[in-house]
């Protein structure tokens, strides 16, 4: 491993509009040694794309500073940023995730790449507004945010920061690599490792083409998962609710044996019975839900599955595996 190389992770995923632009800006950059392209199970063509440009510069007697890691199918982002960061661990000193629709400028890795230089071991950049997102996008990602640091002790997350374009030093990434849960969300393992960390302020474009593949539905799938992998507070919660609706139970218990007593035998009336009885099985059920949630969890982390499979592994226009 070079001691000062600096090699840059970019996980693809139906990026056929944007991809060589991409790799163009990205290879320009000072300081940017290699570019690793995680290939995240594409239905269009951005492969070939890939190959098409390194299969170009090689024609012309370039040398070209890229690898493809080709997966055999979608595995989601954050095993293809696993699959990035398990590439490089052993082959550079520091390791720069962005994501490769162009929405995170990569001129600002000239900058990172400072930062990391001057001493800091993680520097993240943070968006400094959100224009380009809709107002509920907005309004559902600051609750989220405060939510989860409400929820979590051990680490706070930074509004904005996340790991569209982060720098890891090698010690960074060897502790990233190292933590192999299936449910992974890297923007809290980040934090947790502890690493002395550096923001730098960016302001997000619009995409040039194409559109995101994060919906609304994976979008908050994804926001369970940072919960449920750094608290487990929904469990207490829900102890904590049992414990409150049987004291109530048992002082509603006590005032109607106490009017039996007084008044003589109550005829229970059928609505305040059933509201009762399907009250207390939502919360029956709520609970099971979040209960099964965890144990789900660990039902997939005992199987130990690999997070991703390559395919194939692209140097250039030569095929490597």
């Amino acid at each position: 491993m070079a001691s000062e190389q600096v090699w840059v992770v970019a996980a693809c995923f139906n990026e056929e509009a944007v991809i060589t632009r991409f790799i163009e800006r990205v290879l320009v950059v000072p300081g940017v040694d290699h570019l690793v392209l995680i290939d995240d199970g594409s239905r269009d063509a951005t492969v070939q794309q890939i190959r098409d440009f390194l299969t170009q510069r090689r024609s012309q007697g370039l040398l070209v500073p890229v690898t493809l890691l080709e997966l055999t199918r979608n595995f989601g982002k954050e095993a293809a940023m696993l699959a990035g960061l398990d590439h490089v661990r052993e082959r550079c000193a520091a390791a720069v995730l962005i994501d490769s629709d162009l929405q995170h400028p990569p001129e600002l890795i000239e900058a990172m790449v400072a930062e990391w230089r001057a001493g800091a071991e993680v520097v993240s950049a943070v968006r400094d507004d959100r224009d380009q997102e809709s107002r509920l996008k907005v309004l559902s990602a600051s609750w989220f945010y405060r939510v989860f640091n409400k929820m979590v002790d051990s680490i706070q997350l930074r509004e904005g920061a996340g790991d569209q374009l982060i720098l890891l030093d090698a010690a960074a990434v060897k502790a990233i690599t190292s933590m192999r849960e299936s449910s992974r969300f890297f923007k809290g393992l980040m934090p947790w490792t502890g690493y002395r960390a550096v923001a730098l302020p960016y302001q997000r474009v619009k995409r040039e083409a194409g559109s995101t593949s994060w919906s609304p539905l994976k979008l908050f799938g994804y926001a369970i998962d940072g919960i449920f992998s750094f608290s487990v507070l929904p469990l207490r919660v829900w102890t904590g609710l049992g414990l409150m609706v049987s004291s109530f139970s048992l002082l509603y218990a006590f005032v109607i044996a106490l009017r039996t007593l007084l008044f003589g035998r109550d005829v229970p009336g059928y609505a305040s019975l059933m509201g009762a009885v399907l009250f207390l099985g939502g919360i029956q059920l709520i609970g099971i839900g979040v209960l099964g949630d965890y144990i789900g969890r660990i039902y997939i982390d005992v199987k130990r599955r690999p997070h991703y499979f390559v395919r194939a592994v692209h140097q250039g226009s030569e095929l490597l595996r």
